[in-house]
């Protein structure tokens, strides 16, 4: 296999970067030679220092950065890399500066779109120059072709993936850390405060009383970071939940490693999206066995097969996900039910090893394409 260089602008805790986690972790055992470079710091370095590839930590200090480019030639030449690819429309930018003239195929996965002129532009601007679009989810795919967007080869579409043995911590639970006794119920979200996301975990906020009031042994844990960016996201929650006098049973914990701790601590997990690409928190909760409950939009339908491997709400409708999950509570056969039949397409989908082999046949074919 041809060696292959990955790249991102940030190692703080998010959806594609513990992705890219995964990958950097399993990669030699799937025969992937990988080397993977940062250009920004965060919550993640560590991990990724440790992940038994060859990590190289740079520093992009300007929106187009020169110096960050002639940097990563000459790690592409000095390595005889074949395969570039970038997770942000900023990255394909510099991996584009970096390799013009070179022999080295560029890739750009698409998570989803971010938004602002300058992430528009840079990606109107590079797909016509990389040589393999990748996106996450059909959904996606209809945005892309929504946007008139176009790229020089055809978009390719390849699943997300997870390393379930990340998620195993025999002996952790946030039950206990959180005081909770054997007869009461944590219910739980996992995802950021995040303008650029849009989760809408004021939606669940408000589904609580109701919950609650049907529940008595009912909390809720709310697991994510504050956006400097937006921090009313985050504080606009705990204000509600304050007045509404729920406060010692909703739960703000934060950024967590220990997702699957908390997986495991879950009788229900949340996702209440507003937009998305095709998330990895809802992937993690079906591997690890947890019910799941999702807001209906096109991205979500398709992650659990149009609701076959979930329970679906009305987006932003605070009375139907109260309603959907006091109904999986009541019926609790059901709801492990689907959990296991969730568990088993994830395993079969979204695996880490099949994520690999994916992207092992799109480099091939990229490179047999000349």
């Amino acid at each position: 296999m041809p060696k292959v260089l990955h790249i991102l602008d940030s190692l703080n805790r998010g959806g594609a970067e513990t992705m890219a986690l995964d990958l950097c972790r399993n990669a030699a055992a799937n025969g992937l030679d990988l080397t993977f470079v940062a250009t920004g710091g965060g919550d993640l370095e560590s991990d990724f220092r440790d992940s038994g590839v060859e990590f190289l930590r740079l520093q992009r200090r300007l929106p187009v950065d020169l110096s960050l480019t002639s940097q990563l030639r000459q790690i592409i030449t000095d390595r005889k890399i074949a395969v570039v690819h970038g997770h942000q429309p900023v990255e394909a930018l510099h991996l584009y500066l970096a390799t013009r003239g070179l022999k080295a195929k560029r890739v750009l996965t698409l998570h989803g779109f971010y938004p602002g002129a300058k992430n528009d532009l840079a990606l109107r601007f590079v797909l016509p120059r990389i040589d393999r679009c990748v996106v996450v989810s059909n959904e996606v795919l209809r945005l892309v072709s929504e946007k008139g967007l176009k790229s020089k080869a055809e978009f390719a579409v390849v699943d997300n993936g997870v390393d379930v043995k990340r998620l195993e911590m025999p002996g952790k639970n946030l039950r206990d850390e959180l005081g909770m006794v054997a007869e009461q119920v944590l219910f739980g979200m996992i995802g950021n405060f995040s303008p650029v996301a849009q989760k809408d975990q004021l939606t669940v906020c408000r589904a609580l009383p109701e919950v609650f009031k049907n529940i008595p042994e009912a909390h809720f844990v709310f697991v994510g970071g504050r956006s400097d960016a937006a921090p009313q996201l985050f504080d606009d929650c705990v204000n509600f939940c304050r007045e509404a006098g729920i406060s010692e049973r909703a739960h703000f914990v934060g950024k967590r490693s220990d997702i699957g701790a908390v997986l495991q601590s879950l009788a229900v997990c949340v996702l209440s999206s507003l937009r998305e690409g095709a998330p990895i928190s809802v992937i993690e909760a079906m591997m690890m066995g947890v019910p799941v409950l999702l807001s209906d939009i096109a991205p979500l339908r398709e992650i659990s097969a149009d609701g076959k491997y979930a329970v679906l709400f009305k987006t932003g409708d605070e009375n139907d996900l109260a309603a959907k999950l006091l109904g999986m509570r009541a019926n609790q056969n059901q709801s492990d039910k689907l959990a296991e039949s969730a568990r088993r397409w994830a395993d079969s989908k979204f695996s880490i090893a099949t994520h690999i082999k994916s992207l092992m046949q799109l480099y091939e074919q990229v490179l047999r394409s000349g």
